[in-house]
């Protein structure tokens, strides 16, 4: 589990008489808030699978999920967490009815039935991501001890260790779509750290920027343009993201200042269009050409841990989880969630352990395939519980 410790959350608290906005029509609109349409929900969600574990040991053991992730063909998922163990599961298995045009009843599985396979890692893990350009073989992974590591899933071994964070954890790491090649890592050192594995000494850094040069503050995500753009934006436990164009690493191409504490999660909706999370309690759109925020969603817990980002391009919608064991949905177009789905334990089939920290998401992940019906999963509780959820636009959807 992503949590802060008080002295992380110390040094993110934010300066005296710093005056932070809230909403970008501040800047746009000369402190003028102007009327929103009232959010509005275009979509039918319904929960199809849950995928929990057998009580082990009374239940104490902790399997929270830090990361979920679709493989680029999105038949394919990837989970990773405490349990140090990266799980990979078969749509098929998890969505058995996903060819029928209506909703089915809720399906029970348990993660040792649920899942394909899974490979077992040397560290608890914050971050997977499968590479690019490999058929969804490889998958990367970064972790606790502050290693990334690159997994062939058809041999079910690694093929690639970096360890060039002084031991410090890594929140997160990604791969360029430019260059699938191209690996980067941000870690508690506060280094993001550019590699490729072609190089020799397990991983040559390419280039390394430290964001914030005066108060070094650990760097808690990394995102490549998946569009194909030459940048790399990163965000900072300063509440800053930094945005740089690998070809120039020297100075940052952009600066967003506008999150309260840390940022924990970055995503590109399009080209230029980036949805950042905080443990402000905030999601934020911003636009890399002006530096500008478009809008800032609100409605979810979120001070302390990770819960998760993730966003739904074909729908325009965007996905976290809470501290308060829920998941929110938003579409871009309004700030107030669309649509808020509490984590029922009882929805476990009395299956999943009974853990004391339960009640939060932890991470959530879209499928990225039609416009007009997905595949939300989102992960919650120390007891690892997967939900699965079948979206369809309204019309279009069934229920039995």
């Amino acid at each position: 589990m992503k949590n802060f410790s008080p002295h992380f959350l110390l040094q993110n608290q934010e300066e005296p008489n710093k005056e932070i906005p809230e909403t970008g029509q501040k800047f746009e609109n000369g402190g003028k808030q102007p009327e929103e349409e009232r959010a509005r929900c275009e979509w039918e969600f319904n929960l199809s699978t849950v995928v929990s574990s057998s009580a082990v040991n009374g239940g104490v053991v902790s399997d929270t999920l830090g990361v979920i992730e679709f493989d680029p063909s999105d038949n394919f998922l990837a989970t990773g967490g405490i349990a140090r163990k990266i799980r990979i599961y078969s749509l098929k298995s998890l969505l058995p009815y996903e060819e029928s045009s209506i909703f089915h009843d809720v399906t029970f599985l348990d993660h040792a039935t649920a899942c394909d396979y899974y490979i077992c890692t040397p560290a608890k893990l914050s971050s997977l991501r499968w590479k690019p350009g490999s058929g969804g073989r490889v998958l990367g992974s970064g972790d606790y001890d502050g290693v990334v590591m690159e997994y062939d899933l058809e041999r079910r071994v690694p093929v690639f260790e970096r360890d060039e964070h002084g031991g410090r954890r890594v929140w997160s790491m990604d791969y360029s779509h430019r260059d699938p090649i191209l690996g980067a890592s941000g870690s508690d050192d506060g280094t993001m750290q550019m590699w490729d594995p072609r190089c020799g000494d397990g991983g040559k850094c390419l280039a390394a920027v430290q964001p914030n040069t005066t108060a070094p503050s650990p760097v808690c995500c990394v995102e490549f343009n998946p569009f194909g753009g030459a940048l790399v934006a990163v965000g900072c436990a300063d509440s800053k993201v930094y945005g740089y164009d690998i070809r120039r690493m020297a100075d940052p191409f952009f600066v967003f200042d506008g999150h309260q504490k840390a940022v924990t999660y970055i995503k590109f909706l399009d080209f230029q269009t980036i949805i950042t999370s905080a443990i402000d309690g905030c999601l934020k759109m911003w636009n890399s050409e002006n530096n500008r925020i478009i809008r800032t969603y609100k409605g979810h817990t979120n001070s302390r841990r990770f819960v998760g980002l993730s966003v739904w391009r074909g729908g325009g919608l965007l996905c976290c989880g809470s501290e308060n064991n829920q998941v929110f949905v938003y579409d871009k177009r309004w700030g107030q969630p669309i649509w808020v789905q509490g984590f029922d334990p009882v929805a476990a089939g009395g299956g999943g352990g009974h853990g004391c920290d339960r009640d939060f998401v932890s991470s959530v992940s879209w499928r990225q395939t039609w416009d007009d019906r997905c595949t939300l999963v989102a992960a919650g509780g120390s007891d690892g519980i997967l939900q699965v959820f079948e979206c369809k636009k309204k019309g279009n959807a069934t229920l039995k």
